[in-house]
């Protein structure tokens, strides 16, 4: 009766107000994104929503290996494959999103990369690049040989030098022509991307032969130019390389852009009051155990356990203390890598966020810096495990962070070799008292329900229970009878 006094007034006044209200989402996320470089609704999804439905999102490992020169050797030599399928197929798809466009048809070279980049043979694809190559020069075609071809580093920088004439050449071009059309402006976002990579790909270069330092400056200027690109990471690989230099103020200065926790003092009361404080904050396991590695640092050298059981925590050893339990709640994994509890294997081209592949990742590349700090590993083993008792029960509420994902086993047996076992996160067990009264309880509260429901039928099962219970006794009352006399046994009864 109420819809069919409806009059066409109020569709129109629906319409209205909910066209009004998508053309006011429409404006803030444009303006959201032309000032952050990143969908407003999709950042939320990612950092809020995705940890309460436990959702895992996969990300591209920023310090990934060279494949031919790095990964095909550990083949060669030990026979084993250290990159899973899934790990691979997710390497495709990220190259088809970065390195093509719609408009790659118009030129040969690039229409042949565009399959390059879909064909699962390594072969096939090498022998695409050469062929594109040889049209024209090709800074995608030249990406490709880099990474898979080159079985050193040396060959790898040589042709990433020479994708990077190239690309700068197709980037120049395309930023003069980017806002003639749609065409245009997918071109020139393409050309951006192959850009950044190969800068990128070519300071790591330094990085691995030596040249630290300009490997530094090569990031720091990259960073600079296109600073908008924060899907890269491009930080994590500038923190890695300032902490080779023992640059730790530097260091300092980086996290305290992308880590907003990094300089503010942590007080005990204050967190337990507000565990929530660090949820909205960009987090990895490279920016919280390298503001945990500064911490340490700080007092590593002079840190003795049965010291501080007699005197307590200084405030610059809490402030250190609490540095790696926030580090370990992030990811729990990484203390056994450092501690070499566990052994590394080579890390995936994609990790999953506190997950076992982050936790991989990240010590592979910096267990030399904890190493380096004097005493650093000996505060993280006396106080890592000290995290878990300061983690609510049930995990389902968590401490600085969110609930740490229930997913990350899973995703992480996927990108990781099948050789190598998974880290699971460490779960409380129950005390048995309490599962024991768990069961008697809900077997109880379902006789109880059963009886009241069928009362003839359980009164059947109760006897035939308790008639089945009481079988061997009375069977022992009738040898019992059958061996003593009848009068000793009167008397006994009598008794």
């Amino acid at each position: 009766m109420f819809l069919n006094t409806l009059t066409p007034k109020f569709y129109v006044a629906l319409t209205g107000t909910s066209s009004l209200i998508s053309g006011l989402i429409l404006i803030f996320e444009w303006w959201y994104f032309r000032k952050y470089g990143t969908s407003f609704i999709e950042q939320v999804s990612v950092s809020h929503l995705r940890p309460l439905l436990g959702e895992c999102k996969v990300w591209r490992n920023p310090l990934n290996l060279f494949r031919g020169a790095e990964y095909n050797r550990y083949t060669w030599v030990t026979g084993r494959e250290p990159l899973t399928y899934y790990d691979m197929n997710l390497s495709a798809q990220d190259h088809q999103t970065f390195f093509t466009c719609d408009s790659d048809h118009l030129r040969p070279a690039d229409a042949i990369m565009q399959k390059a980049w879909r064909e699962r043979n390594p072969q096939a694809r090498i022998s695409a690049a050469h062929e594109s190559l040889e049209l024209e020069d090709c800074a995608t075609a030249s990406i490709l040989l880099a990474e898979e071809e080159a079985t050193t580093i040396v060959e790898a920088e040589k042709l990433f030098k020479q994708a990077l004439k190239t690309g700068e050449g197709c980037y120049r071009r395309s930023q003069q022509l980017q806002h003639h059309g749609a065409q245009y402006e997918a071109q020139h976002r393409r050309d951006t991307n192959v850009l950044v990579y190969i800068k990128r790909r070519l300071a790591m270069c330094s990085r691995k032969l030596g040249r630290t330092r300009e490997a530094v400056k090569m990031l720091r200027d990259l960073m600079k130019e296109f600073p908008l690109l924060s899907m890269f990471n491009i930080h994590e690989n500038l923190l890695e390389s300032l902490l080779e230099l023992q640059n730790y103020a530097d260091v300092q200065a980086v996290l305290a852009k992308y880590d907003g926790k990094t300089h503010t003092p942590l007080k005990v009361k204050k967190v337990q009051q507000t565990p929530v404080q660090y949820i909205s904050l960009p987090k990895s396991a490279t920016i919280c155990y390298t503001a945990a590695l500064l911490k340490a640092r700080a007092v590593s050298d002079k840190f003795s356990p049965e010291a501080a059981s007699r005197r307590g925590l200084s405030t610059a050893e809490m402030n250190a203390v609490e540095a790696i339990h926030r580090a370990v709640e992030f990811n729990p994994h990484v203390p056994k890598y450092l501690l070499e509890m566990k052994s590394l294997i080579l890390p995936p081209e994609h990790i999953l966020k506190r997950g076992d592949s982050e936790a991989i990742a990240y010590a592979f590349f910096h267990l030399q810096h904890w190493k380096r700090v004097e005493g650093a590993l000996n505060l993280l083993h006396c106080t890592w495990e000290g995290t878990f008792r300061m983690i609510p029960y049930p995990l389902e509420k968590g401490h600085l962070f969110y609930p740490y994902p229930i997913c990350t086993e899973t995703a992480d047996r996927e990108l990781l070799p099948m050789f190598h076992e998974v880290s699971v996160y460490p779960k409380k067990e129950l005390p048995f008292f309490i599962l024991f009264t768990a069961g008697l309880c809900s077997f109880t509260a379902m006789l109880a329900l059963l009886t009241h429901q069928f009362p003839e039928l359980m009164g059947v099962f109760a006897k035939a229970f308790l008639s089945t219970l009481f079988a061997p006794l009375n069977f022992i009352m009738e040898k019992v009878e059958s061996i003593l006399p009848s009068s000793l046994w009167h008397q006994l009864t009598r008794i």
